[in-house]
């Protein structure tokens, strides 16, 4: 499982309902798909820097996920084929920022000394 991160913008003439109900119906495409972990966090309406799609704000949703590729890469084309979307962005976390550390070395340190070197050391 990899950590993702997928940010959607919404058309802004939807009501909060019909926002909450496509968010509901793209997680649950994740879950089924074997997805774990999936949080939402809704930004609101936002106003655009510049127009996009001749619209001047948004409804952004951010959605966390920890899945599979093919997950992703199917939701990634639902997202794409929603007219209600205005653009979207896929993004796969860095184990770092996810907060996952690397697996652990072994656990025996290694003695980089010689053998010569350690007699005179005692000497």
């Amino acid at each position: 499982m990899r950590p993702y991160e997928v940010m959607v913008i919404f058309d802004a003439s939807l009501e909060d309902e019909a926002v909450r109900s496509h968010v509901t119906r793209y997680t649950d495409q994740l879950n089924a798909a074997g997805a774990k972990s999936v949080k939402v966090d809704n930004w609101g309406k936002r106003r655009f820097a510049y127009p996009v799609r001749h619209h001047n704000e948004g409804y952004y949703v951010l959605i966390e996920a920890n899945a599979e590729p093919p997950a992703l890469a199917d939701l990634d084309r639902a997202l794409q084929l929603a007219d209600e979307v205005l653009r979207h962005k896929v993004i796969r976390l860095p184990d770092r920022v996810a907060g996952r550390s690397r697996p652990a070395r072994s656990a025996a340190p290694v003695d980089n000394t010689t053998e010569a070197s350690r007699d005179t050391k005692g000497a």
